[in-house]
């Protein structure tokens, strides 16, 4: 946890230095203003437009057919008290879903991204999983290319409600049910909570590198104690608590953001060699795509202050639901994850149902996209009784390591 914390620290006080506020956020109003101006004379040269079509240049790397398609979720059921459907104008909301083919009578594997993240951050992934699931993917309300309500969330309960029962209205207008749910970091959270409201949807939870189950009650390090007093810890937290994210600053520089993103995501990619990595073409279209749905109307972002207290500490921890868990489980860490293994470790104790935690070499918190080969092999072990139930005591493959 305190790599990711310095990571994070780092970045807020470099983005503090290049700019002294960020741009006034986009309104609906403001956004169909700016829609009239080409992109290149804008100061955040970017729109839902181009989020959808920098998806479709990034996804044409994937050799496996897909539809995309922008799922209607309504403006909330009748009666319902979460802040996110009670809109003035009742607008409906839309969740971008990418699905693709597969062999007909194949599970169901649902695919959710992290925080600061969009379904396309799996694009290495699709192709090599769609030759066992029908997998699909979806960008959570208010990231990417869904809706981006105005997100007026005051709790941490208001906050979790408005993720679980977007993607609930989500899977109830797919018609699913028997799935298998993927979550990546936040996702992860997400992913876990929505099984723990909804476990009669679920066949089989994988959790890769998940937020939120530790709290700083119990797990804040020393150094971390002592990183707060000092006047760098006590500037951060104040923009922590200001909910002062990292898109604002790509907002703020404007059509230099860009060129902040590209060189980002060159140096995040790529800190795992292991012969995996990015091509040229796949850097600079998953260089543009990101952009896009960083620099767009801000909205899910905003959830950070609501469920983490600085240092990414979950306010209402997943350890302390593990005795109420009913789905099977697998963990998947990369094996320099700042996500620490040993809060699942300590989860599992409590859990009455199977659970399995599964690390991964040469690879980090992104171990999808650093070491696809490994993760796609940790996958398809933890859904072994899904894909081939006469083999369900096969061996993990090498490199991978059960703890």
């Amino acid at each position: 946890m305190s790599i990711g914390l310095r990571r994070l620290s780092n970045s807020l006080v470099k983005m503090a230095e290049q700019i002294n506020s960020s741009a006034a956020d986009n309104t609906a109003a403001g956004a169909k203003w700016w829609s009239f101006w080409p992109s290149s004379l804008r100061w955040i040269p970017t729109s839902t437009d181009h989020i959808i079509a920098a998806e479709k240049r990034l996804l044409s790397l994937v050799r496996t057919p897909y539809t995309q398609e922008q799922v209607n979720i309504g403006s909330g059921p009748p009666g319902s008290k979460v802040r996110w459907f009670r809109s003035v104008s009742n607008e409906l909301r839309f969740i971008n879903t990418v699905t693709f083919d597969s062999k007909e009578g194949s599970p169901t594997l649902v695919m959710v991204h992290g925080y600061g993240a969009s379904q396309g951050f799996f694009f290495r992934n699709f192709a090599a999983l769609a030759k066992y699931f029908k997998v699909i993917a979806i960008d959570q309300l208010g990231w990417g290319g869904s809706s981006r309500p105005d997100f007026t969330c005051k709790s941490t309960e208001e906050t979790e409600n408005w993720f679980i029962d977007s993607f609930e209205e989500w899977r109830k207008a797919k018609n699913l049910s028997n799935f298998i749910l993927l979550g990546h970091s936040f996702g992860g959270y997400v992913a876990a909570k929505y099984a723990l409201k909804h476990p009669e949807h679920v066949q089989q939870l994988i959790l890769v590198g998940p937020a939120g189950f530790t709290s700083q009650t119990e797990h804040m390090s020393e150094r971390m104690t002592q990183f707060r007093a000092t006047w760098k810890g006590a500037v951060l937290n104040h923009l922590w608590e200001s909910n002062f994210t990292p898109m604002k600053v790509i907002r703020g520089l404007g059509p230099w953001g860009p060129d902040l993103v590209r060189k980002y995501t060159n140096a995040r990619f790529t800190a795992y060699s292991n012969g995996d990595d990015l091509t040229e073409e796949s850097s600079r279209l998953l260089s543009d795509y990101v952009y896009h749905t960083l620099a767009a109307k801000p909205s899910g972002e905003l959830c950070l202050k609501y469920i983490f207290s600085f240092g990414a500490f979950a306010k209402s921890p997943l350890l302390y639901r593990a005795s109420d868990w009913k789905v099977p489980t697998a963990f998947i860490y990369g094996h320099e994850d700042w996500m620490n293994y040993q809060g699942a470790q300590q989860a599992r104790k409590n859990m009455k149902v199977p659970c399995e935690i599964i690390r991964v070499p040469q690879a980090g918190h992104f171990v999808f996209m650093e070491n696809t080969s490994a993760f796609h092999s940790a996958v398809l072990y933890a859904c072994r009784r899904f894909i081939s139930p006469e083999n369900t005591n096969e061996s993990l493959s090498e490199g991978l390591v059960s703890v």
